[in-house]
Formats: C-alpha cells, structure tokens, sequence
C-alpha cells in the first residue's frame, strides 16, 4: 500500500480538507478530485506514477475523510464544490494547474475545466469515468439504458432510508441500492479504511448530500422520454482527456458523445475496466495521462 500524508488546509470559502500534497512545489500541478464514495485514495497509483515530475494534489473532499462536514444538502451544490477548488489552489499558492477528476470528482472537474479556462487558471482537463453534465441531462431525459442505470441516485436522495443510514451506515444503503454485478475487488486494505468511514453517520449524510445537494433531475422510469432544455455551458476548448472503463454499469459509454461540448478532446477506452478505473486499471490510466500530459505539454 502507498501511504499517504495528509496536511490540513484552511480554505476561504470556511472549509479545511485534508489533502495529500506530494511531489516538486515548482513542478506542473495536478488537482485529482475523488469521487463518492471513496477519498482522495482513489488516485494512489496516479500519484506514485506521476509525482516525480509533477506537484500532485489530492484532498479528500468537503464532507469525506475527516475534511469539513458542514450540515445541510446546500453546502453540497455544485458550485460551492467547484468554489474549494479554486479555493485550494489559492491557499496551496497554485496559480494554474490540470484538473483531474473521477466520477462525482469529475463531475466538479468538468465544471472546474469550463469555467477555469477563460483565465488561464486551468489548462487541461482528466475526467475519468464522469459524464458531461449536459451529456448526462439528456440521456436521463431520452435514454432508457441510462435513466435505468441512475435509478440509484433517487434512492440516495429518499429520506426514507435515513435511518438505515443512521443505524448501519453507509454500507447498508449501497447494498440496498446499488445491484452491480461483477464489481472490482479492491485492495482489502483500502476497504477497510472505506467501510470505517461509511460506518459513522455523520460523515454518510455528508457523502450523501453530494447528491442531495445537486439538481440533476432523474426522471421515473415511467416518466415520459422527451429531450429537455439544454444546458447553457461554456464549451471546453482546453485540452481534454477523457478516460472511459467501458464496463462501467453506473454510467455508460453513450455519454462520450462529447463533440458538441469539448473542443479538443482525446478519448481514452479502457475496455476491461468498470467505473473505478483509476485502481481498477492503473496501468492504462496512468499510460492514458502519460502520453496526453506529454502532448498537451507548455514548450
């Protein structure tokens, strides 16, 4: 196991996350953003492989590992997990950086990668296995395979099962919701650390509200399929690797039809993985952000 040391940082938007700041302090940053339900772990082999030459950086998110656990969905939106970012980078001293980013982290990253471009703040974008938010919108809208696959978002919103929660953690409520078969085995010790936090309460509201928090809308599978509204983004331009485990059963492979959204865009298939990718297949991801960071590289 590659162990980590997690140093406290005050950002200004009131939280303090425990982040894993590794490698040269004049090297180009990494900002690796986790995704539920894990912590900053998820990117161990990313930041082995990489931080020799890179100044890695990866907080366990608002609301996971011991980092700030404020009370309430509103401080789980979108934008205010986008505002820690930039807040991060800020406290860290990083003036720019590449956002790379995996499930719900990803999903912050995309949003990060928009609206950091315009100023140069961010300069490239590593999305692993998290759908574009105007990609995804639609299929829930239009796509059954998709709409079927998201049904456990609801479940994690249903206070219905906060007491399952406040009772058992967690872990009850994934093995009530989440139906994956063939899932990953992961490493026993990374497990374990995971299972210990989803065992207290107070830490599995605050995972939660990463979903309750947002305002994707997941229709019922009854629900009429129709094309919404679109979402009024920016498009990215900046250099972007996409890296898909085309086994993924959460989110599937129909939302790489990214060619409205992203200007500049490497796709990288890894078919022999599911959605945790990043441990899943180390090997490919970290092959994927060599030859990408290599390519996008400043001269």
């Amino acid at each position: 196991m590659i162990p980590s040391e997690l140093s406290r940082v005050v950002l200004s938007t009131g939280v303090e996350l425990d982040v894993w700041d590794t490698g040269p302090r004049d090297a180009p940053a990494l900002i690796f953003l986790h995704g539920f339900p894990e912590n900053h772990r998820t990117w161990r082999h990313q930041v082995a492989h990489f931080s020799h030459a890179f100044r890695c950086v990866a907080p366990d998110q608002r609301g996971y590992g011991d980092s700030s656990r404020p009370k309430g969905a509103e401080n789980y939106a979108p934008a205010v997990l986008v505002g820690d970012v930039f807040a991060l980078a800020e406290a860290l001293g990083i003036e720019r950086f590449t956002i790379v980013g995996h499930d719900w982290g990803g999903a912050i990253a995309w949003a990060v990668a928009m609206f950091g471009q315009a100023d140069g703040r961010v300069e490239r974008a590593v999305i692993a296995n998290a759908p574009h938010p105007a990609v995804f919108q639609r299929l829930l809208h239009t796509d059954p395979a998709q709409r079927a696959a998201s049904q456990y978002i609801t479940a994690f919103r249903d206070p219905a099962h906060d007491a399952l929660v406040r009772e058992h953690g967690l872990g009850a409520l994934l093995l009530k919701a989440i139906r994956w078969e063939g899932r990953a085995k992961n490493d026993p010790a990374e497990s374990a650390r995971m299972l210990a936090q989803w065992a207290d309460p107070d830490r599995a509201f605050a995972m939660l509200n990463w979903y309750r928090g947002s305002s994707i809308v997941v229709p019922s599978m009854d629900a009429p399929y129709e094309e919404p509204e679109p979402l009024a983004l920016p498009v990215l331009t900046i250099p972007t690797l996409v890296i898909w485990g085309m086994e993924d059963q959460a989110l599937l492979p129909a939302n790489l039809a990214l060619g409205e959204q992203v200007t500049n865009l490497t796709l990288a298939e890894v078919p022999a993985a599911g959605h945790f990718v990043p441990w899943e297949a180390p090997d490919a991801v970290n092959a994927a952000m060599d030859g990408f960071l290599e390519r996008t590289a400043a001269r």
